[in-house]
C-alpha cells in the first residue's frame, strides 16, 4: 500500500498549559475525503491548525507525517509550499492586496518560483472563477476586505483550486453560512476535487449539510481530543439525526 499523504500518530497537543488533543491517530491517503466532526471544544480546529504549524500549540508526544516525513519542525510556510493547504474558519482581511496579487505570490511560492507571470495567473484565475461561478471583478478586490462570509469562503475554495495542494484541510468552511451559500461553497469544493482527484481532503465541520455535497469516504467523531468513533459517510447522517450526545458513552 502506498505511503499516506498525511498521518497522525498518537498525537498529543497542549495550548496555554491545557491538553487539547489526547492521542489522535488518523490516516489520509491519496484521493480520500475524511470528515472530522464533533461538538464545540472537541479539538477539531486545533487539529487542523497543528497540522498547518500554527504557533501557540505544543506537540507533547506523537508525530505528524506528511508523505512519510515527520514535519513537526517545519515552519508553516514550508508546509504550504510542500502542498498542505488550510482553508480558515475565519479568513483574515488584507487591505491593499488584491486577490490576484495575493494568488500570484502564493502560486509562485507553491511552484518554487521567484516570480510568476501576471498573465499566466490571470488566465488560470479567470478559468477557475468561471468554473466556480465567481464574478470576474472579484479578482481586483482587496483580499477579504468587505467580503461577506460566503465570499470569504468561496475565496478560500478559489485559492485551493489554484494552489493544487497535496492535502487540503477545510476548517469549518460551512461556519456562518446560510444554506444557499453553504451549497455554493460545497459545490465549489466538489468541483475542485473533480479537477484535482488525487488530493487528500480533511473537512472539519459541526454539521452534515456540507457532507451532502462533498461526500466523505470516512467520518470521524472527535470528543475531548480523542477520535471515539469512525465510519463511512452514513455516520454523518446518524450524527445529524441523533446529535453528538449519542456518542458520549463511548468515552466513559
Amino acid at each position: 500500500m502506498s505511503t499516506p499523504l498525511l498521518e497522525l500518530r498518537n498525537l498529543h497537543v497542549e495550548a496555554e498549559g491545557s491538553t487539547i488533543l489526547r492521542g489522535v491517530d488518523l490516516i489520509v491517503r491519496e484521493a480520500e475525503v475524511h470528515a472530522l466532526m464533533g461538538p464545540n471544544g472537541a479539538g477539531k480546529s486545533t487539529l487542523a491548525n497543528v497540522v498547518m504549524g500554527r504557533p501557540g500549540y505544543l506537540i507533547t508526544s506523537g508525530e505528524i507525517l506528511f508523505r512519510g516525513e515527520n514535519i513537526a519542525t517545519w515552519a508553516p510556510d514550508r508546509r504550504a509550499r510542500e502542498g498542505i493547504f488550510l482553508a480558515f474558519q475565519y479568513p483574515e482581511a488584507i487591505s491593499g492586496v488584491s486577490v490576484v496579487q495575493f494568488l500570484r505570490q502564493a502560486i509562485a511560492a507553491r511552484k518554487g518560483l521567484e516570480e510568476l507571470s501576471v498573465l499566466e495567473v490571470r488566465l488560470d484565475l479567470a478559468e477557475w472563477m468561471d468554473r466556480l461561478g465567481i464574478d470576474g471583478a472579484f479578482a481586483e478586490r482587496h483580499l477579504n476586505d468587505g467580503f461577506s462570509g460566503g465570499e470569504r469562503k468561496r475565496n478560500e475554495v478559489l485559492q485551493m483550486a489554484l494552489l493544487d495542494p497535496v492535502v487540503a484541510l477545510l476548517d469549518e468552511t460551512d461556519s456562518g453560512l446560510d444554506i444557499d451559500a453553504l451549497r455554493t461553497v460545497a459545490r465549489g469544493v466538489a468541483t475542485v476535487r473533480e479537477r484535482h482527484p488525487n488530493m487528500g481532503v480533511l473537512i472539519v465541520t459541526h454539521y452534515a449539510k456540507l457532507l451532502e455535497e462533498v461526500r466523505p469516504d470516512f467520518v470521524h467523531v472527535l470528543f475531548d481530543g480523542q477520535i471515539v468513533h469512525s465510519g463511512g459517510a452514513d455516520l454523518a447522517a446518524r450524527i445529524d439525526h441523533d446529535g453528538y450526545d449519542a456518542w458520549r458513552p463511548v468515552i466513559a
